[in-house]
């Protein structure tokens, strides 16, 4: 859910996305504050009745004093029973509002391009999503309708200050307003916003690296590294101590200079107090007002400081919400309503160019057909461009200059839901969630049957071992003694692309970092899964592609050569250089192993 809204404009506005619930939560709780003022009413009344009739306590008339007694009771009940009901519909309000916001993040993080998430990092989004929409929560079950309470008792405690006593309630007024002035000089205004958003990116920053770190353990542990030597989350965590002692320190002198300014309000109401006793005619009532302005001034400064709280609570979780909109402004990939249907499934790239930085070119001025039906390998050096060009096709980039196309139609012009339908992938690194076994395959097709799955498990070669696990299929992936091997989890990718069964399949080196058994298993699953479809295979080890259709070879986001295996290796050019290359590395081991 976007919006041009920021700070307190747009809490209200996410507050307000249950507001059949969230506006009778608001009035509910005007109604508690006004209740919540009852039992000062009755202390000042029973005070007056006291002064009148003293010394001769006695003549106080039970009757009145009973009744101001259950006004008091009264009071704090129906305080209580409505503040509950406000809570409750006010809980109720943000959990709603919260799913939702949820689900829009997530659906619209699913439309980014998948550069977004290179450049932002898991760590960050994690707490965007843990964190600061969870405070939206918060915001809206607890501290939005103490905030319109908030804003009310003021207004009922100026009106009660005023009429009981005008000379006093001035005098009061004028200790609020000194108060303020001292908490205005103190709250830096610009100065504390910066500290509060650096504080909020550090913390951020900090979590994306502690993160990093925690995925890259293994690496740590290994190599007897410590969080220290870790630069980023060491440099993170330094950050982090350089932004939150300014910001807490910040925070702690507006709130200790208010504090004392607001129990330093007797020394205005005192003097005027005494001034006033010496010129007054109507003792009695003097005596009255003075001394329930004197137990009424420390619920003054309570009553304020929760406005403080409130508006500094609400002022941090506006940042959150910032963060939090800086994603949802992200750009979604385009789509140009035109839904084109291709008429087949070969793949053209034509005069594509692309840039990541928009500076340096991946690819430029690549051309070439893969024919409907056949494999087309992609080879070259690291940086070369051959991952770049798997990324193009279901455009987790779009191309700077030139086209893809699909069955002769631009994926640009094709809905997202039908590009997606058209591709499936097996990558290096492959994710399983943390469901069953069967879930995760069936992510390939939500509506895939039980049979299906099995079939396609079969078929990728890893039916055997799924049945060995404690609930075989019904297993769930991460349970306690629940391990898979990389090889492992790569047949169960192919069992999920082999359930999809999209005409189009993309391959970045599915058989990489596998021992030589899992080799085996993984080429004999990707012959099931490749037969009759347009493949593209990104390639490392040249010995898989011997019997692709077509070889591109890239070099420096360039095609430096194209043709079948044995044509390239006549040519004597960079393919040939790429085998010579990869065959004295397979001796080469040989020999060491030897």
């Amino acid at each position: 859910m976007e919006s041009e809204n920021n700070g307190m404009s747009r809490l209200m506005e996410l507050a307000m996305m249950k507001k059949g619930t969230m506006i009778p939560a608001m009035i509910l709780s005007v109604l508690a504050t006004v209740a919540s003022f009852l039992p000062y009413v009755a202390i000042y009344l029973v005070i007056k009745e006291i002064v009148t009739v003293y010394p001769e306590i006695d003549q106080l008339d039970t009757g009145k004093m009973m009744i101001y007694a259950a006004c008091a009771v009264g009071g704090v009940l129906v305080n209580l029973v409505l503040y509950t009901l406000s809570v409750a519909l006010a809980h109720v309000a943000a959990y709603g509002t919260l799913y939702q916001l949820k689900i829009n993040f997530v659906d619209h993080i699913s439309k980014l391009p998948l550069g977004f998430f290179y450049r932002t990092g898991s760590g960050k989004l994690r707490e965007i999503m843990d964190t600061n929409i969870e405070s939206i929560e918060g915001f809206i079950a607890h501290d939005l309708t103490n905030m319109v309470s908030a804003m009310t008792a003021p207004i009922l405690m100026l009106v009660m200050i005023f009429v009981v006593d005008w000379r006093f309630g001035i005098a009061s007024f004028l200790g609020i307003v000194l108060a303020f002035v001292g908490y205005g000089m103190t709250s830096g205004g610009e100065v504390t916003k910066k500290l509060m958003g650096d504080y909020q990116t550090a913390l951020e920053d900090m979590g994306n690296a502690a993160t990093e770190y925690v995925r890259g353990i293994s690496v740590v542990k290994a190599f007897r590294q410590s969080a220290f030597s870790f630069h980023r989350l060491n440099d993170s965590i330094k950050r982090y101590m350089a932004t939150v002692i300014p910001y807490s320190l910040s925070q702690e002198k507006m709130t200790a200079t208010l504090t004392t300014l607001f129990a330093s309000m007797y020394l205005v109401l005192i003097p005027v107090g005494i001034l006033m006793g010496k010129h007054t005619s109507d003792y009695r009532g003097y005596v009255a007002s003075f001394i329930f302005y004197l137990i009424f001034v420390p619920a003054i400064g309570n009553i304020l400081m929760k406005i403080i709280y409130a508006m500094a609570n609400a002022a941090n979780i506006a940042g959150n919400v910032d963060h939090m909109d800086r994603i949802l402004h992200e750009k979604v990939i385009p789509e140009n309503g035109k839904k084109l249907l291709p008429s087949g499934h070969g793949i053209e790239f034509k005069d594509v160019t692309f840039s990541y930085d928009g500076e340096t070119k991946a690819l430029e001025g690549v051309s070439f057909t893969a024919a409907e039906g056949k494999v087309t390998a992609i080879v070259g050096s690291s940086g070369g461009g051959k991952s770049t060009i798997a990324s193009l096709i279901p455009r987790f980039y779009d191309v700077r200059e030139g086209a893809v196309r699909i069955g002769g139609v631009d994926v640009r012009d094709m809905e997202i839901k039908t590009l997606m339908d058209e591709v499936s992938f097996v990558f290096q690194d492959n994710f399983l969630f943390g469901v069953s076994i069967l879930e995760n395959i069936r992510m390939g097709r939500k509506d895939a049957t039980v049979d299906e799955v099995r079939a396609a498990a079969k078929a990728a070669r890893c039916d055997e071992f799924i049945e060995k696990l404690p609930e075989g299929y019904d297993t769930i992936y991460g349970s306690a003694g629940v391990n898979l091997s990389g090889g492992q989890i790569q047949r169960i990718a192919i069992a999920r692309a082999i359930v999809k069964n999209a005409p189009i399949l993309i391959l970045d080196e599915a058989t990489s970092f596998s021992d030589a058994e899992n080799e085996y298993l993984i080429q004999q699953a990707l012959s099931e899964l490749m037969k009759n479809k347009t493949v593209i295979m990104i390639a490392h080890r040249l010995s898989t592609i011997r019997d692709a259709d077509r070889i591109i070879v890239m070099e420096d986001g360039r095609i430096a050569e194209q043709g079948r295996f044995e044509n390239l290796l006549e040519a004597k050019g960079r393919f040939a250089e790429l085998w010579e290359n990869y065959t004295t590395a397979n001796v080469w081991k040989l020999k060491g192993r030897s």
